[in-house]
């Protein structure tokens, strides 16, 4: 057994036994072990006859100098920060903080409290080995890559199909009737909000509200228990090693949603559950006063020019892939583990070590690229391999589809196209070319913000349910509701608001780049303009599905969608575009305008414009490999009065025949539309998207 205190003065390590029967001290019994030996900070030693489902924590003596940073009070029983199984506190109480505070949570953080936390305290739990067996991994290649954001939750627990005992849960993601569903969709990984422990906030608690996102780790090396469908906390690991395995089988990626950049002890006037306790010196960040400094908005932000730390989030990060057979991981706010003093560093030691791990060469590394802290917006400076979350295109191709439709309603101006190619072809001045654009995850939603049904629907946050007065949640949607804040019966309205859904997922799954959807959005989820439900355990956060005739089709929208970008590699290129011809005779990438034209520098600045057309050429490497699937014409019509497009004439041989319209609410059977010859005029509905294969 081994923990690091480095600043303590002696650990003692508490196994805690069933009592036969309730005594003053609540439902276990006690037994203290000093351990015995210390090196560099790492207080360790043998203890026998410790058996799986054991359940343990430590008592850290030490000073108390809240100033210097030291906060050891023998009076709370610490969790073991590599805990592999966790039994959380039911609820955040007076005696879990190792400051005096009132029945409200709140008091001197200078001034130690003495009452024992043990019998509500966090508990760790001995696990068994769990035994290698062969890794099921896919390994999708990046460029095949299309990313589903969901919760484990949310996703299941109104799934039909699924046992009502096993729906949110662990063993719910794993069902067949999920798996069935997923794979139906065409995605190729799911990204999973945080399932590390975590433990909600007092001020949630008081409310009778959770954090149900879960930002807010207790444990880094054990599976959040609540999303098990067992009852035996020691248990859980097996039930969350089972997913990963049956979604490997079915072809599925397993990524994991992060959260190194601060813990559930909130800031020196939260709670002492763990790390605190042991050596808040070490592992937070703390000005000379003992104050924290706050990167996160979270108060405690873990300290990255610790050893410690680093070791901490490697060793981390090492058994999820290892034991846990996980692909990758998306880092939140991941500016703070890239921090020195203050300032961010590409090559800063976490990085470095994440880089050249071989444990994590073959994972997959995403970035969510910004913090609170100083100069906290940092897209586009992770260093390979490091894939980035892109609010770019988010915010670029909202601005196009839905802020400057908005403009264009009011008889202003709505700002050209130049942003929007940017981003349609891999976002290449964000990114370096040694990256190239499969470094940019493109989204338009996430788990944070409007859904993208919300986007449509309403010009402004509704989160009163949160009870902050509406105060929390960000207020740069770049939103449009067309018309009517949030639901109405206007068919003009609602055919308006569906077709700019299809329009941003469309330019989303033929963007170069890789594609992230959030669970919801491919059949037009709501959360009823809430734009921050991150306490929202309930209705307006779980998946209902009972989809209504609108969303049905939009279903089989993204469903078709999904399968043309996996069929065209046109679309998901490894480098960026160069312009230069290729041995079919034709350009990468070429640029139109409405008349077939190629778009001028002219064009380009014109910020009325509205139409464009894209022919992405496909690579030679593709008719090499597999079946030839031809060149794809993106063809952009946001305009608001009927427009007239001449389709390029680039090749007397090629013919042009229309894989999908966002103008209609259901696509196309393949192969069911005419073939339309070069030079072709077509009239495309205003402000829709057309698809063409070219051949």
């Amino acid at each position: 057994m081994a923990v690091m205190a480095a600043h303590a003065d002696r650990v003692q390590l508490c196994l805690l036994d069933p009592a036969t029967a309730a005594g003053p001290e609540g439902q276990w019994i006690e037994r203290r072990i000093d351990l015995p030996n210390r090196t560099y900070g790492i207080w360790h030693g043998f203890v026998p006859d410790v058996h799986p489902g054991q359940r343990y924590g430590f008592r850290v003596h030490g000073d108390w100098d809240p100033r210097r940073g030291h906060r050891h009070n023998p009076a709370k029983l610490l969790l073991d920060p590599y805990a592999r199984a966790i039994v959380p506190p039911e609820r955040l109480r007076p005696e879990l903080y190792g400051h005096q505070v009132g029945p409200d949570m709140t008091g001197n953080h200078r001034i130690p409290d003495h009452r024992d936390s043990m019998p509500y305290a966090a508990h760790g739990i001995v696990t068994a080995e769990p035994g290698r067996q062969p890794s099921t991994k896919p390994h999708t290649p990046w460029a095949r890559t299309v990313i589903y954001e969901t919760h484990v939750r949310g996703l299941t627990k109104n799934l039909p199909g699924v046992p009502a005992a096993l729906r949110g849960t662990y063993a719910g993601l794993a069902h067949p009737a999920t798996i069935e569903y997923l794979t139906g969709l065409g995605i190729t990984a799911v990204e999973l909000l945080p399932v590390h422990a975590n433990q909600s906030e007092g001020h949630l608690e008081a409310r009778g509200l959770v954090n149900y996102w879960g930002y807010n780790t207790l444990g880094f090396f054990a599976p959040h228990p609540d999303y098990a469908a067992t009852e035996d906390p020691a248990l859980v690991v097996t039930e969350f090693r089972q997913m990963v395995q049956a979604l490997h089988e079915a072809g599925l990626e397993v990524l994991l949603d992060v959260v190194y950049n601060h813990t559930c002890e909130a800031g020196v006037i939260g709670p002492t559950l763990s790390w605190r306790g042991l050596d808040a010196a070490t592992y937070y960040r703390l000005d000379g006063d003992g104050r924290d400094i706050d990167f996160t908005g979270c108060g405690n932000s873990l300290d990255a020019t610790q050893t410690r730390v680093v070791q901490l989030v490697l060793d981390s990060l090492r058994y999820w892939v290892q034991e846990m057979d996980v692909d990758g991981f998306r880092f939140d706010l991941a500016p703070t583990l890239a921090r020195g003093r203050n300032e961010f560093h590409a090559d800063h030691p976490m990085l470095v070590a994440m880089r050249v791990d071989p444990v994590l060469a073959g994972a997959k590394l995403i970035a969510e690229p910004w913090d609170l802290g100083p100069d906290g917006w940092r897209t586009g400076q992770f260093p390979p391999p490091f894939a980035e979350w892109n609010d770019r295109y988010r915010d670029d191709v909202r601005d196009f589809w839905l802020t400057s439709g908005a403009r264009v309603a009011n008889g202003e101006s709505p700002g050209g196209l130049r942003d929007l190619g940017t981003r349609i072809a891999g976002s290449a001045d964000t990114f370096e070319t040694s990256r190239g654009p499969l470094a940019s995850v493109n989204f338009v939603s996430a788990h944070d913000g409007f859904t993208l049904a919300d986007l449509t629907a309403y010009n402004v946050k509704h989160n009163h349910d949160n009870g902050e007065e509406n105060r929390d949640g960000t207020d740069n949607n770049r939103s449009w509701n067309h018309g009517v804040e949030g639901p109405t019966d206007d068919p003009v309205i609602l055919a308006a608001r569906d077709r700019s859904v299809r329009n941003m997922l469309g330019t989303l799954l033929f963007s170069a780049g890789v594609p992230m959807l959030v669970a919801g959005d491919e059949f037009g989820r709501s959360q009823g303009g809430n734009n921050n439900p991150y306490s929202q355990d309930g209705p307006v956060s779980w998946l209902n599905w009972q989809l209504e005739g609108r969303q049905e089709d939009l279903l089989a929208t993204t469903r078709h969608l999904i399968a043309l970008r996996q069929r065209f590699s046109a679309v998901h290129p490894s480098r960026f575009f160069t312009g230069e011809q290729g041995p079919a005779g034709l350009r990468d990438v070429t640029w139109f305008a409405e008349d077939g034209t190629e778009m001028t520098m002219a064009h380009w600045g014109d910020g009325q414009r509205r139409m464009l057309q894209v022919l992405f050429a496909e690579p030679p490497s593709a008719t090499l490999e597999t079946e030839p699937a031809g060149s794809l014409l993106l063809v952009i019509a946001g305009a608001t009065q009927p427009p007239t497009v001449i389709l390029p004439d680039v090749s007397p041989l090629m013919s042009y025949q229309l894989l999908w319209d966002s103008a209609e609410p259901r696509p196309p059977a393949l192969g069911s539309t005419p073939l339309l010859a070069p030079a072709t005029e077509i009239e495309p509905t205003p402000d829709s998207l057309r698809l063409y294969v070219a051949r």
